[in-house]
């Protein structure tokens, strides 16, 4: 393999042999380095062993204490007390979640839950439960986010949570939380309640319980594994006004709010263990033996690790575009608030797709104890079900639907952020309604940037038949209102777009070879030939609908001499990183 094109590889991927955090600060590359090294001293066998038992992980959450992680990346500098390495820098974060997440999803785990506890607080104007937040982040502590329950699930609208008042300006809280990870030590945990005395949503409450409490009754782990997702009961727990975070219509928009914030980082876990994933499958491909030829000679397992290359090489290119997005938004421009969704849906069923495609290869191997892929593969499925299921989110991308297809605001695309700044916008994110009236400029121009290019012209053909669809063979009332399978199929469609969008905009500020585009838009116009197939067949479909469909269908642009360099940036994969035993 040449030097040459095993270099090009390594660079797309994470690789910790090689990690030198080339572009953040001092502080940040710090950390980084030594969440690598902790987990590359502590060894695969241990690392896989542990991920397979029930045995919490304290060392790992000692050593975040040590290392002041969650303080340094989970505290605003508002509240940071001057220290300038404290921050919620969007960037950092997705780097932290994938490296976390190449590790091992539970590892991951403990952070997004603590993030999570932490959004209703930092949202809040009650200084004092901030104050004691940051002190208990600089004292190594994790949080909790105490919203779901085992009869509503995340449904906010419903809760039994209820909050007595106490006649004293305070209450007291009964009631059971079920799924809340982090809920066995958690020094401070975000509930969502309602009063008893209110009804509707000016009853609504968020409140912050103590772990150690003796009114706190924790009750298990209702999952097998190092992670703790707890159910937990209170008993009368005294809430005081200095615990008190949010109230009325306020506590059900930080509840949304801090999701927003959260399930961004779900598609940079699926990212890192896909690519964990990749390279113990393109190790074992290419030094095994088969009929004389080795495994990656065969045409199938070409095709096969060309594709989730092209898949996971797509992934993160969107992911780190929406980053942009995100750290860019203003109360004047909400876009990321359909970046955010579609980073959360799209991107970890794509690293699940990814995981079984390379199943295909790894075969056997990715069965065997010691390797990682039998732990990634066994739950890298959760992704797309944490914060939301896929379903929720995709019907929620289709708020924004004739905002961005018919979009011509004069918005320019997001400037790159690759500063050392805090996101504070996060915590002021204000109202959520109004989702279908958040503008988006025109889309075509960064597809025309590229219209020379074979498979990004077919995906821009088949974006503009999705707008001649939705004009000619509209949805029908009954589709628009009860059919979410239909508008589920509608939804996928759509999601192709902004995803490419970003896709290509970060390819260009990247410098992303032609070759690599091509093959991902060859892989994005299958997608969209598919799910067109895939609304032909609804039940509720109409002949115009139908016709619509058929007519959609592209074949893609296929370029052997390409999809040689590109294969052959693939295999130079091989030997690039294997976890130390």
């Amino acid at each position: 393999m040449s030097e040459t094109a095993t270099a090009a590889s390594a660079q797309r991927f994470l690789n910790p042999a090689r990690y030198d955090a080339d572009g953040f600060d001092t502080a940040t590359a710090h950390l980084l380095r030594v969440t690598i090294e902790w987990f590359e001293s502590k060894g695969k066998a241990a690392v896989m062993a542990e991920t397979r038992s029930d045995e919490w992980y304290s060392d790992f959450i000692a050593f975040l204490a040590r290392e002041k992680a969650f303080a340094t990346l989970l505290t605003p500098a508002r509240d940071g007390g001057g220290d300038t390495a404290k921050r919620w820098d969007t960037r950092r974060n997705a780097r932290f979640n994938e490296i976390l997440g190449f590790y091992g999803l539970p590892y991951w785990y403990a952070w997004q839950v603590t993030a999570l506890g932490l959004g209703p607080i930092w949202q809040s104007d009650n200084a004092a439960a901030r104050a004691r937040a940051a002190k208990l982040l600089e004292e190594g502590a994790i949080f909790a986010f105490g919203l779901s329950e085992r009869e509503h699930g995340a449904d906010i609208y419903q809760t039994d949570m209820l909050l007595t008042p106490d006649g004293g300006g305070g209450f007291h809280a009964s009631g059971g939380k079920y799924y809340i990870g982090n809920g066995n030590l958690a020094g401070m945990v975000s509930v969502f309640g309602r009063r008893a005395d209110v009804e509707g949503p000016d009853g609504y409450l968020f409140f912050a319980a103590d772990s150690s409490h003796p009114a706190y009754r924790l009750i298990r782990n209702v999952v097998r594994g190092q992670m703790y997702v707890s159910a937990f009961e209170l008993d009368d727990y005294p809430v005081g006004p200095e615990d008190i975070l949010h109230s009325g219509r306020e506590a059900f928009e930080a509840a949304l709010n801090t999701i927003n914030v959260c399930k961004f980082n779900l598609g940079f876990c699926a990212i890192g263990m896909a690519e964990h994933c990749y390279y113990e499958t393109i190790n074992q491909a290419e030094n095994r033996v088969l009929f004389g030829k080795r495994v990656t000679e065969f045409g199938q397992v070409r095709r096969i690790l060309t594709e989730a290359y092209a898949r996971l090489l797509a992934a993160k290119l969107y992911g780190a575009r929406a980053v942009d997005y995100v750290r860019n938004a203003t109360l004047e421009d909400r876009r990321y608030l359909l970046y955010t969704p579609i980073n959360k849906m799209q991107v970890t069923t794509e690293g699940e797709r990814i995981v079984s495609l390379l199943g295909e290869v790894i075969s056997a191997k990715g069965f065997e104890r010691d390797s990682y892929f039998d732990a990634a593969k066994n739950i890298i499925g959760g992704l797309p079900k944490l914060e939301g299921t896929v379903h929720v989110n995709r019907a929620l991308t289709l708020k924004f639907l004739p905002g961005y297809l018919f979009g011509a605001a004069p918005l320019e695309p997001a400037p790159k952020r690759d500063d050392a700044a805090d996101d504070e916008f996060l915590f002021a994110q204000g109202p959520t309604r109004g989702l279908s009236r958040i503008a988006f400029p025109d889309w075509r121009p960064v597809f025309e940037a590229r219209a020379e290019f074979a498979n990004v012209a077919l995906l821009r053909e088949q974006a503009e038949a999705l707008v001649e669809m939705v004009q000619v063979a509209p949805l029908t009332p009954e589709q628009m209102s009860d059919d979410l399978d239909f508008q589920q199929s509608l939804a996928q469609l759509f999601t192709l777009i902004p995803y490419a969008q970003l896709i290509l905009e970060c390819a260009d500020l990247e410098g992303t070879p032609d070759d690599i585009v091509e093959v991902i838009f060859e892989w994005l116009v299958r997608d969209f030939s598919t799910a067109a197939i895939d609304l032909y067949g609804k039940a509720s479909s109409t002949p115009e609908q139908q016709a619509w469909a058929l007519g959609a269908i592209r074949k893609p642009v296929i370029d052997e001499a390409r999809d040689e360099r590109v294969y052959a940036e693939i295999r130079g994969l091989a030997g690039v990183y294997e976890m130390a035993a």
